[in-house]
């Protein structure tokens, strides 16, 4: 193989153009004869016995080329791409220039990392403000604990109230007719949840169980059913038992069973504890984007779609990978939610876009300001890729090239570097109102 060419065209691409020795081309042609050749019946030959030389006679010269080409072409391209240095994104578009008595020359045409500037990216303002925990935020945690161990109970002695769950039958009519989807048996319908059309489940409130009645209603305008959009239904309903939650006192006992410590004030002691633990994770995290933000306000680079395109479709894998980790696929998913794989690759755009700015703007900075890995930086990196993936480290070392380890360390150094960096500023009122309110 050799590299013969190394151009850019005016759509910003580069032109590879790199031949194959006729020897290694004919070697290549000749395989392919011998794995075809087994399927072809000739007359005059016995199946799979013809010679090379009369089925070209037959179907002409060429006819072993493509697979030929598909054969060496994988290797050339790649000598090509190291001779040239490029570093090249997204899929190359082939072609076939000549292929002759010299052998072949074959063009790839690619997309190559853009050139990159950046600057000012040190003495960057942001804020980092962390919330105060408070103590409806401990509550609410501690109760959520309380109702994943509470009990339910059915009542006997009341009239449905919201929360309760109420066992239902019921037929919806409108214009004094029946229609499709409008009828249930023994359904269980969380009060309150507003998971019934607007006015339902406000109308069984009052009632007992036992009790038979009419619920009328007002389907929204935009119903997806469009036969009932705006329509005036009643339902004719029957209480058949309801259920309410008794959530567990919240006392030393209590606390004893759902932890290590042995009194409510150490168990709140302790959420406050996690609590501003996650504020501060949420603060640091808010900081970093306010960073990433800047840097990407400070890149000038023109960024060639293919490399969008490729971390948008990273996001989809992603998407999908954790789908099957819970049992699911994309289909399912699309499935229930009503999205498309377009729709997806849609939300997934303007962060694969953020993604790439912001990683291109991380690299030139580690380039800039000389940002390496130490040895003992790279091995607790496998270690901890060996310890997440409950692998053997020789068994990463294997998978995991230390190029790409490497690339990924410098990119994370150099935000840790542009962070130790930055200026850390008071956050805007209106900024400080919204984050107490969150």
């Amino acid at each position: 193989m050799a590299l013969t060419k190394c151009e850019k065209n005016e759509q910003g691409q580069f032109v590879l153009e790199f031949s194959v020795e006729k020897s290694v081309f004919e070697a290549a042609v000749d395989k392919e004869y011998r794995k075809e050749v087994k399927n072809m019946t000739i007359a005059g030959f016995r199946k799979g016995k013809a010679p090379r030389s009369v089925i070209e006679r037959m179907y002409g010269k060429g006819v072993f080329y493509e697979g030929a080409f598909n054969a060496i072409l994988p290797g050339a391209y790649s000598a090509a791409l190291e001779e040239s240095k490029l570093q090249v994104v997204g899929q190359p578009e082939f072609d076939v220039v000549s292929c002759d008595e010299n052998g072949v020359v074959f063009s790839a045409t690619v997309y190559v990392k853009p050139e990159v500037e950046i600057k000012d990216y040190f003495g960057i303002e942001a804020t980092k403000e962390i919330a105060p925990v408070t103590d409806e935020e401990i509550d609410n945690e501690i109760f959520a604990v309380r109702n994943r161990n509470s009990r339910e109970t059915e009542v006997v002695d009341r009239a449905a109230e919201n929360g309760d769950t109420a066992t239902i039958d019921f037929e919806g009519f409108t214009d004094g007719t029946p229609f499709e989807g409008g009828k249930g048996t023994d359904y269980p319908l969380e009060l309150g949840s507003g998971s019934f059309i607007p006015g339902f489940e406000e109308q069984i409130v009052g009632h007992n169980v036992g009790d038979t009645f009419d619920v009328n209603v007002t389907f929204p305008t935009e119903y997806h059913a469009e036969e009932l959009a705006g329509k005036e239904a009643v339902f004719k309903v029957t209480v058949k038992s309801l259920k309410k939650i008794e959530l567990p006192e919240l006392d030393d006992e209590f606390v004893k069973d759902v932890s290590e410590f042995d009194t409510v004030d150490a168990y709140r002691a302790d959420w406050k504890a996690k609590l501003e633990k996650r504020h501060e994770s949420a603060a640091n995290a808010a900081f970093e984007d306010q960073i990433m933000k800047a840097l990407m306000d400070r890149l000038v680079a023109e960024i060639p779609e293919p490399m969008f395109v490729e971390e948008t479709e990273n996001f989809v894998r992603d998407c999908d990978n954790k789908l099957r980790m819970q049992g699911l696929d994309l289909a399912t998913y699309f499935k229930y939610t009503g999205l498309t794989l377009e729709k997806l690759r849609e939300q997934f755009r303007p962060q694969a876009e953020s993604q790439v700015k912001c990683r291109l703007a991380l690299e030139k900075i580690a380039e800039l300001e000389n940002v390496t890995p130490t040895e003992a930086e790279i091995d607790a990196e496998f270690e901890a890729i060996a310890t997440a993936y409950d692998m053997e480290v020789a068994k990463v070392k294997e998978i995991v090239a230390v190029d790409a380890i490497m690339a990924d360390m410098k990119v994370k150094k150099a935000m840790e570097l542009v962070k130790e960096k930055a200026v850390i500023v008071p956050a805007a009122p209106a900024e400080a109102a919204e984050d107490a309110a969150e």
